[in-house]
């Protein structure tokens, strides 16, 4: 990896905009591989004019919360918090203690440390830190934390991925003093516009992370939808069977172009190249925008294609 400032500007995913302005051509006309977003969402089903019309209703809310607290299996000492969006979180959590120093281990998802250095903290990647952040697993590598590496006395666990292998998950460790866990629903569900989140973990913090927010944080269709699809488990089984098969196809083709495998989860994928500029010119003139970082020359991370999007990468590659 070449060692470009990891304190360059914050960059993401998903800007398709400005891809379309660059090499042309309509957005319905583009596949979106640079975000890791499930390309098959879950069905949200049908919505009353009541969603939309009124103030978000308590008792959704509560059904909410009790099918996460199932799903996750949260231990009994943890509160949940839905909140519109797990970046809304990312941006409030470092408030909730006084400015210190950070761990955050790079490279990683850049909106911590963001948020982190807008509230006054130092940002480094050394233990022994006041605050520590945990993304589990990482993006864009996928590395794995574990629960000795808990040390800091406040300490975020990024699981935004992490449904993609469950088996994995830190939620045991949700109970404990000054620990957060979040979880996103743009990812495995695929519903990025929902704008749906939740903040798990010690109740003192979770309380001010709510206070925060404010009433009415989320909205009546994400309420409605989200406590659909945490109650359907055997489309969650399906769907990873589904990310399991097809990250594996897709390794075995951009490998094929001589591409290295660097690791990733299976709902994306981080390689190294040769170029990782001119890989993203080539698949952007097939109308195909993928995601590379200023802090790299080599590495490329792609997402999956929809179904009917394999026969395009495969002659972009």
């Amino acid at each position: 990896m070449a060692g470009k400032d990891q304190d360059a500007p914050r960059d993401h995913g998903g800007n398709l905009s400005a891809a379309v302005a660059r090499f042309g051509g309509q957005r319905a006309d583009w596949i979106d591989l640079s975000t890791g977003i499930n390309p098959q969402p879950y069905p949200v089903g049908e919505l009353s004019p009541t969603d939309w019309a009124a103030l978000p209703d308590l008792a959704e809310l509560d059904t909410l919360v009790a099918a996460a607290r199932q799903f996750w299996n949260v231990p009994d000492g943890a509160m949940v918090l839905p909140a519109p969006g797990a970046s809304a979180l990312i941006a409030a959590i470092p408030s909730l203690a006084s400015a210190g120093r950070v761990q955050i281990t790079t490279p990683t998802y850049n909106e911590h440390a963001a948020g982190f250095r807008n509230h006054g903290w130092q940002v480094s990647d050394t233990a022994g830190a006041d605050a520590q952040v945990m993304v589990h697993p990482n993006n864009p590598d996928g590395r794995m934390w574990h629960r000795e590496e808990i040390t800091a006395p406040l300490t975020v666990i990024d699981e935004s991925f992490c449904d993609v292998c469950p088996d994995q998950s830190l939620m045991a460790e949700a109970a404990r003093s000054g620990t957060i866990i979040l979880k996103s629903f743009g990812k495995f569900w695929g519903l990025a516009g929902l704008r749906l989140g939740f903040a798990i973990g010690d109740p003192a913090l979770i309380r001010r992370l709510s206070d925060v927010q404010g009433p009415w944080a989320v909205s009546g269709p994400a309420l409605r939808i989200g406590a659909r699809a945490l109650s359907d488990p055997a489309w969650a089984d399906q769907t990873r069977d589904r990310l399991k098969t097809d990250s594996t196809r897709m390794d075995a083709m951009v490998q094929a172009k001589d591409a290295i495998l660097v690791g990733g989860t299976d709902l994306f994928r981080l390689y190294e190249v040769d170029n990782a500029a001119a890989w993203q010119n080539r698949l952007a003139e097939h109308h195909i925008w993928s995601r590379i970082f200023p802090y790299s020359d080599t590495y490329l991370r792609l997402g999956l294609p929809p179904s009917d999007g394999w026969d395009r990468l495969e002659a972009a590659l």
